[in-house]
């Protein structure tokens, strides 16, 4: 069963390369190619969704490359590659049309560089679902990022979308150094050696390296998931084209945060406080990121805003320890938004428009995607008896369980829902406005827009026994919350009130001080404040060690060069020229000893006889003297 798991990776990963490294001699073949793996991949991922596989390889001493597939991992996967086949069943139909924004250039990029960065941009997706240990989670984790930034930033020509991206990748990418945190206390605990740095094995470490551990991986999580304080990167990330925002912001990148947080789940609770600071984290995400999804005026900062709300939830319930309501808010959402993101794109292809004033009556120009943009919507909301309704109620049951406080904050952000997907509806559902540079919506662009809406009615049934209990088998999740049949209604009926109320409220200015306003559509300030907190200062203290390196370190070189030329020289002059005048004597001398030692050398006996004498002579007046 190895061989299922490796081809689920590998086949999306694999096709992925080889259309980035053909290029553009690919252009042609892109979408077929890339629909043809989509599929496969779903029907393998379903077939591992039944079989839990699991596959195993060298890697580094005494740990092993591991993935494995069980009741969550295997939802995910199936949710993962089902939302990548619709988004690229879409993208084949309108990918090159011109958008908002873009310059006849942008039109010409390479469509094999797209579909090969969505399908390894899945695959890594995979392996971070599927990944065991911690070394192949990062392996997929980092893959992911990447190619999140070449997506968003795909129309590279542009400054605004490759900043945007830029924004994007180092903002996830502060957060990804959680990982490596908790790597690294795991092996120092011993955990690691144990048990592989196996996922499943984190709780079982020892303090105080199980509060690091946690704390690496709850960062993380609420880095990738844009999850309070990182928010604002999904914000830059919606000057990516729309179908790379369905996909990424519905089944992959962004919700991979909240898988992780629902597949640590006792590494939160062995803590002590990690699940605390989860949950309300996410609850305040939901609140705070309601209010500023209320705020936007632009249709995808909106469905932005909407998705750090609803991922909130997901995050509340990791924390709640609600893992099924968790996972079916998880699911429902992938359906619920890469629709509203696809149905916006195609408007957007359409009208040349994101903005909602602009978009009044967008609906009724193209009745069938604003149906299904409807029903999306709709379940969005949490009106009965569309899916998310259910599947919040089953992860906030789970909250009123924790502490009633931590139920009213996921109600009031329930709410909110209502209210900013019935401001969207008001104004698409607008009496139509004359459109005569309207473009036609391809046909095949609009199919995947009904299977997805069919999906937002039909997931509202694991919501339910038995399918909830199926479920809760599937997940190994026993002894999880059920809601009361009051929760449902309590829930279905404000959110109805709430969608009505902001219906007949329309497109007048929210009661909010001005400055409160801004403050929530700008997304709280919260980019403003990580460059106050963080950019500056590091900037700041960037210029800082530039200025001492130029100013202290490069004036220190420069004078220990310039006092060694300086030695140099006088070593050449003073010292040189004393060493040549020794030596110098020293060859005068012995050339004087020479010419000396010559003179007696005259071959004559009877001055060789006098020398001897005089040598004897001398050497008995020596001895005497001593004596």
């Amino acid at each position: 069963m190895s061989a299922l798991l490796w081809a689920l990776v590998a086949l999306p990963l694999g096709t992925g390369v080889l259309l980035l490294v053909v290029g553009r001699r690919a252009d042609r073949a892109a979408p077929g190619v890339a629909l043809a793996v989509a599929a496969a991949a779903l029907g393998l991922a379903v077939a591992a969704a039944f079989r839990h596989p699991s596959a195993r390889a060298p890697f580094l001493d005494g740990l092993p490359m591991r993935l494995t597939v069980d009741g969550l991992s295997g939802l995910l996967a199936v949710t993962v590659t089902a939302v990548t086949l619709v988004v690229l069943l879409f993208s084949a139909a309108e990918f090159g049309a011109p958008e908002s924004g873009r310059s006849k250039s942008d039109g010409g990029e390479a469509r094999a560089r797209f579909f090969g960065l969505m399908l390894l941009f899945a695959g890594s997706m995979l392996v971070a679902v599927t990944a065991a240990t911690l070394p192949v989670l990062l392996m997929g984790w980092e893959v992911m990022g990447a190619t999140s930034w070449a997506l968003i930033g795909y129309w590279w020509r542009d400054p605004e979308r490759t900043s945007a991206a830029d924004t994007a990748f180092l903002t996830t990418r502060t957060a990804d150094l959680g990982l490596y945190l908790a790597a690294g206390a795991a092996l120092a605990s011993g955990s690691g050696r144990n048990s592989s740095l196996s996922l499943d094995g984190l709780a079982r470490a020892e303090e105080p390296w199980l509060s690091f551990i946690t704390a690496g991986v709850v960062v993380a999580a609420l880095g990738k998931s844009a999850q309070l304080p990182f928010s604002f990167w999904l914000s830059k990330a919606m000057r990516g084209p729309s179908p790379v925002s369905a996909l990424l912001h519905s089944a992959t990148m962004v919700v991979a945060g909240a898988y992780l947080l629902l597949r640590t789940g006792p590494l939160l609770d062995a803590s002590g406080w990690g699940d605390d600071v989860v949950a309300w984290t996410g609850a305040a995400t939901a609140v705070l990121l309601g209010l500023v999804a209320v705020a936007q005026t632009d249709l995808k900062q909106l469905l932005a805003a909407s998705s750090c709300a609803q991922i909130g939830f997901m995050v509340l319930a990791a924390g709640a320890g609600a893992t099924t309501g968790g996972t079916l808010q998880l699911v429902a959402h992938a359906a619920a938004k890469s629709l509203l993101f696809l149905a916006a794109g195609a408007w957007l292809t359409a009208l040349g428009t994101q903005q909602l004033p602009a978009l009044l009556g967008a609906a009724r120009h193209h009745p069938t995607v604003g149906t299904a943009f409807t029903v999306a919507a709709l379940s969005l909301a949490g009106l009965a008896p569309l899916s998310l309704w259910a599947a919040k109620d089953v992860l906030l049951a789970g909250a009123l369980q924790r502490s009633p406080w931590l139920y009213a904050a996921g109600l009031a952000g329930a709410l909110l829902s209502a209210v900013y997907s019935a401001k969207a509806l008001w104004f698409v559902w607008r009496p139509a406005v004359a459109r005569p540079d309207a473009r036609r919506i391809p046909a095949g662009a609009v199919w995947p827009l009904v299977l997805l809406a069919v999906a937002c009615v039909a997931l509202v049934a694991p919501a339910f026994p038995p399918v909830r209990d199926s479920v809760n088998r599937v997940l190994a999740a026993s002894g999880q919350p059920a809601p009361h049949t009051w929760e449902f209604v309590l829930s279905a009926g404000l959110a109805l009130l709430a969608a009505a109320g902001a219906w007949g409220w329309g497109a007048r200015p929210l009661p909010l001080a001005a400055r409160v306003k801004s403050g929530f559509a700008d997304w709280l300030g919260l980019e403003r404040a990580a460059h106050v907190l963080l950019v500056a200062p590091t900037m700041r203290l960037a210029r800082a060690a530039a200025a001492f390196d130029d100013k202290v370190l490069d004036r220190a070189v420069e004078g220990s060069a310039s006092a060694t030329v300086r030695l140099a020289r006088w070593t050449d002059d003073v010292v040189e020229r004393a060493v040549d005048g020794t030596v110098g004597a020293v060859a005068a001398g012995t050339r004087a000893l020479g010419r000396w030692a010559r003179r007696p050398q005259t071959g004559q006996l009877h001055q060789y006889l006098a020398q001897t004498v005089a040598a004897f002579t001398v050497l008995a007046v020596v001895l005497v003297l001593v004596r």
